[in-house]
């Protein structure tokens, strides 16, 4: 299998690298070519200068570099990508924006000369017009050759993008130029003319434009040098995100501790984590304990206390004691790795917004050469003067290079999934923006993602003339000698209360019931109340009360007695978390109607849904109706969105409109939901909405800004009002407006 080929139901995928392309046409030609194969799908974006494409048995990888190469371009195959590869590569390539920002320098350099002798006729000494071709024929041959070069391949093949615009419109004011220098008026001593940066008739009367040629291939190069920069700047938190990894890691061979690069590391390797060493793989502590800083992946900052047997994260720091971990997931298989591949992925595919933009781009070049002809021939037929025809096809030309078109889409999308990245929140693909503007209600999955998932101390209640302290001291140190969740709660809960538990001694564990020992001298005892009446232990009417008060709240209640008296009882319960109630404000404020799904009963789904603000219930739902839950709500005309974390969710979080995984979920129900929150904080759902739509907003005012720019520029340039060097400015500005526009989501909160 060729390296980078994933297998998939409908076949086999491949990303490929694509040389050469330098606007949004070029990527709708490649696109075309590749689809005409039979059994091909592909999807090319100019960002990211990469082509996902699916394709059934029979075709080989190599067919589609040969149809790419076909289209005039390069195509290359990516090696199979490992955390370590990725992080090696920005080191080792060189620096792509070089060329492109020596060959802006040095045109920036000899134009700016150009343009002001133009602009200044006070400073138009005898012979100046010489010197400007000087310098200005440099720039538009070797300063625009990217543009030239593109123009040409796509003439062989029959096409033409952008580039055929501003090579077409450079050339043609070089070409004139020289005319009117050699053949015309213009190259006699003490030739001046004016320049005026005006809407205009006339404006064109002056008969070389070569500080037009020289200007325009100035501001375009500029504008494609911020493109190019601001697309590295946008991939860099795709970067930075495998660039948290550690590059060795201290493996253990024979008992000896070997330190080993990163790329050597195994599944089922041991490996040593000293204290402020990152975490070098996903694995799982087999030695030691810790806490861990996962504040880089997670954004969460309060260090998580892990031991024996608990799971750990690859990248992350540990902020404790030494551990010995034992490695289960390494390379690309890593969650680190998988969500750099989440983030790469959502980069690579397309919006609706997008496709629209691909389409227009794509039959708007040949539109726009054939509306310059049309004004150069209008023009000379109405009598006017053929240097004022000749600068109103030019301006054409150039004003209608649809560059800030090709990039409205693919940069917003770039720095809002990057964004997105840092903030813990992975955006599957672009076609998710689209459902986040349409969601009106969010299902939220009641355990793991309203509540912890774990049994927590919910409350103390003891009996007339006991202490709470002393009351969950002996109690917390007897269920401290238990393995049962519910024992585990209390003794948790006890620890944070009272500080250090006594010892037990004689320890019982009575099945089904609860447990027993002595405590401090003290014979306690501690489970249902079944087990304290084989004791003899009663319960007194005021704790009896409150046992069933509990249970009605869906609550465990545990009761306590020692020296002949029950002497206590002993909430226990799922917790709410403590920002959910927040969160669920959040959601409300976007707009969305909460709903609570839960398989528990309905006196708890009511309790907790009351605690965080939530009016509609779906109680005692089995793992398998869940989805039903949804389909009834979208059959109801609701746009829903679902938030959960388990396997049992996985369903109901592909059928919702917009599905939401907890990262500190299942890897099922990751894969199965649109929005991967990687903290298990609810309030990151509502930012995640926030972000999709601010991102989906950023892109419609970009292509808005691009459309309305065109349509507003166009009817001026063919009415002969448009200078050409304004107009190669105004398109060059607009690209830079619309990168400009979509780096703001950067600075997302």
């Amino acid at each position: 299998m060729t390296a980078g080929v994933r297998e998939t139901v409908a076949g086999h995928e491949i990303e490929l690298e694509i040389g050469g392309m330098t606007c949004a046409s070029c990527a709708m030609r490649v696109e075309r070519k590749l689809n005409k194969l039979d059994g091909v799908t592909a999807t090319v974006n100019y960002a990211t200068e990469k082509a996902r494409v699916s394709y059934a048995d029979g075709v080989e990888p190599d067919q589609l570099v040969a149809q790419v190469e076909a289209a005039g371009y390069t195509a290359t195959l990516p090696p199979e990508p490992t955390e370590e590869t990725a992080r090696r590569e920005p080191e080792d390539e060189d620096d792509p924006l070089r060329a492109p920002r020596q060959r802006l320098i040095a045109s920036v350099v000899l134009s700016v000369p150009v343009i002001l002798l133009a602009m200044v006729p006070a400073w138009q000494f005898e012979y100046w017009q010489w010197i400007s071709l000087t310098l200005a024929a440099p720039v538009v041959v070797w300063g625009a050759w990217p543009f030239h070069k593109a123009a040409w391949a796509n003439l062989r093949h029959g096409a033409a993008t952008m580039d055929t615009l501003i090579s077409m419109g450079t050339l043609a004011a070089l070409g004139w130029s020289l005319y009117a220098l050699l053949l015309g008026e213009a190259g006699m001593p003490g030739m001046t003319h004016g320049f005026d940066f005006t809407l205009e008739r006339g404006g064109g009367q002056a008969s070389i434009y070569l500080e037009v040629a020289a200007g325009v291939t100035t501001f375009i190069l500029a504008g494609r040098y911020f493109e190019a920069r601001s697309k590295r700047r946008a991939g860099a938190a795709l970067r930075a995100l495998l660039e948290l990894g550690a590059k060795d890691v201290g493996v253990l061979r024979d008992g000896r501790e070997v330190r080993v690069p990163i790329g050597q590391l195994a599944v089922g390797d041991r490996f040593v984590v000293r204290p402020g060493e990152k975490i070098a793989t996903d694995g799982v502590v087999e030695e030691g304990s810790s806490a861990v800083d996962a504040s880089m992946l997670t954004g969460e900052s309060v260090p998580v206390e892990v031991g024996l047997g608990d799971t750990v994260t690859g990248a992350t720091v540990n902020a404790g004691g030494r551990l010995v971990v034992r490695a289960t997931r390494v390379g690309s298989d890593t969650q680190l790795a998988q969500m750099a591949k989440l983030v790469e992925d959502a980069q690579t595919g397309k919006a609706a917004v997008q496709r629209l933009a691909d389409r227009i781009s794509a039959v708007f070049v040949p539109i726009v050469i054939a509306l310059a002809l049309g004004t150069l021939m209008f023009w000379l037929g109405a009598g006017v003067p053929a240097a004022e025809a000749f600068t109103a096809a030019v301006a054409v030309l150039i004003i209608a290079c649809p560059c800030a078109l090709g990039l409205a889409t693919p940069t917003a999308l770039l720095v809002g999934t990057g964004r997105g990245a840092q903030l813990g929140i992975l955006i599957k693909g672009p076609e998710v923006l689209e459902s986040t503007r349409r969601v009106d209600t969010v299902v939220l999955d009641k355990t793991g993602t309203v509540t912890t998932g774990t049994m927590a101390l919910a409350n103390v209640h003891a009996a007339d003339g006991v202490d709470d302290a002393e009351a969950l001291r002996l109690a917390g140190a007897l269920e401290n000698a238990s393995e049962h969740p519910i024992a585990k709660a209390i003794a948790r809960g006890a620890r944070e209360k009272v500080g250090e538990l006594p010892v037990v001694e004689e320890f019982t564990n009575v099945e089904g019931l609860g447990v027993q020992g002595v405590v401090e001298g003290h014979a306690v005892v501690a489970g249902r109340p079944a087990l304290l009446e084989q004791w003899g232990l009663h319960l007194p009417d005021g704790l009896a009360e409150v046992k069933a008060e509990a249970e009605a709240r869906g609550r465990t209640a545990v009761a306590v007695g020692w020296d002949g008296d029950v002497r206590a009882v002993l909430e226990v319960a799922d917790t709410v978390k403590p920002t959910s109630a927040e969160a669920v404000a959040r959601l409300r404020e976007l707009g969305l109607t909460p709903v609570l799904l839960t398989g528990d009963n309905e006196a708890v789904a009511r309790t907790v849904a009351a605690e965080v603000g939530i009016d509609e219930v779906f109680a005692e739902v089995l793992p398998q109706d869940k989805v039903d839950v949804v389909k009834r709500l979208q059959s109801e005309g609701r746009v829903v969105a679902m938030v959960g974390d388990g396997v049992n969710d996985a369903a109901a979080l592909a059928q919702a409109d917009l599905g939401l995984a907890m990262g500190t979920g299942t890897d099922v129900a990751i894969e199965a939901g649109d929005l991967t929150l990687v903290r298990g904080d609810l309030r990151v759902a509502a930012d995640a909405i926030r972000l999709s739509r601010s991102t989906l907003r950023t892109i419609k005012h970009n292509l808005f800004w691009a459309f309305a720019y065109n349509v507003a520029a166009l009817p001026l340039a063919a009415a002969g009002l448009l200078n050409p060097m304004l107009a190669g400015a105004a398109m060059a500005l607009s690209s830079v407006f619309v990168v400009s526009n979509s780096l703001r989501l950067r600075r997302f909160r």
